[in-house]
């Protein structure tokens, strides 16, 4: 049976792929592991320096979950948290009073992004101060980051980055469009090739008659084409050909009958005579004996 964690995640995971968000994604890294999950965060609109940010993080679910608070790591540079490092929030196993079980990873994705990605952090545990055009630059490099496929349409602000990322990726739909169109067209021209191939090759065994003399044969008087005389000189030594293996069947059929009764009748005769006579002569003597055997009594 799976553990009350287990079946929240799998709940989890499959309302975030149903009711996707423009501003985050969030699935595990491994379906074999659903405690280890991979999260993709876009920065909160301008005027705050993340705006252009696309961040990249972990959260590590303990057994307990829900009861107990998972906790959040950034994997992406952005001069506010630090690299690989848990971060203190009051969502997170650091706070662990103030984590109410009906929470969930959207809840807590979405308070990361509208509070503490506005906020300084004070001194907060995996937390770092950095000036605003430092955290600018990361949010503009953070755009590079390979690896993970992010769908972040939706995003609020103008974003001119990602409207370059779409171009690219419709030039590269199109692309791919027109190479399957002339891949469909290069299929459909060579198709007919092999299809003319099955169906003119039978074409001369359908007038095939049974009989050799009752085949038809081209007239004298009409000048037919050299194609019709033709396939009719091939069709008839086929005929031909077929015809004389018959024959063979027939013969030893025929043969079968006269083998077993002529030459034995004649031969036998009188010495079937003789049995006779001389079964009868020894019941005849059988008898006389019997009565005489009586008379004496």
């Amino acid at each position: 049976m799976t553990s009350p964690s287990t079946r929240r995640l799998l709940k989890e995971s499959t309302d975030l792929h149903k009711h996707p968000s423009p501003y985050f994604t969030a699935s595990p890294v491994d379906d074999t592991n659903l405690h280890d999950w991979h999260f993709t965060l876009v920065g909160p609109p301008s005027p705050t320096p993340y705006a252009k940010g696309l961040y990249h993080g972990r959260i590590t679910f303990p057994a307990a979950y829900p009861l107990r608070p998972p906790s959040f790591r950034f994997l992406t540079p952005s001069a506010r948290f630090e690299v690989n490092r848990e971060i203190c929030l009051s969502i997170s196993g650091h706070h662990e009073e103030t984590w109410q079980p009906a929470w969930g990873v959207r809840t807590a994705l979405l308070a990361i992004r509208s509070e503490i990605f506005s906020g300084e952090s004070k001194g907060q545990v995996g937390g770092m101060e950095g000036s605003e055009e430092l955290r600018r630059e990361y949010a503009g490099l953070s755009r590079g980051e390979v690896g993970v496929k992010v769908d972040v349409e939706g995003v609020e602000g103008g974003d001119g980055d990602g409207e370059g990322q779409d171009e690219e990726k419709d030039g590269q739909e199109k692309e791919t469009e027109s190479q399957q169109e002339r891949h469909d067209l290069h299929d459909s021209s060579a198709a007919p090739i092999p299809e003319s191939v099955p169906v003119s090759a039978p074409k001369p065994e359908i007038p095939t008659p049974t009989d050799p003399v009752t085949s038809p044969r081209p007239s004298v008087s009409d000048p037919a084409s050299p194609s019709v005389q033709r396939s009719t000189s091939v069709s008839t030594p086929r005929t031909r050909s077929a015809v004389p293996n018959s024959p063979p069947a027939s013969t030893q059929l025929d043969t079968r009958p006269r083998l077993v009764p002529a030459p034995t009748s004649p031969a036998n005769s009188p010495w079937l005579d003789r049995a006779i006579i001389c079964v009868v002569v020894a019941l005849v003597i059988l008898v006389l004996r019997r009565t005489i055997d009586v008379d004496d009594l």
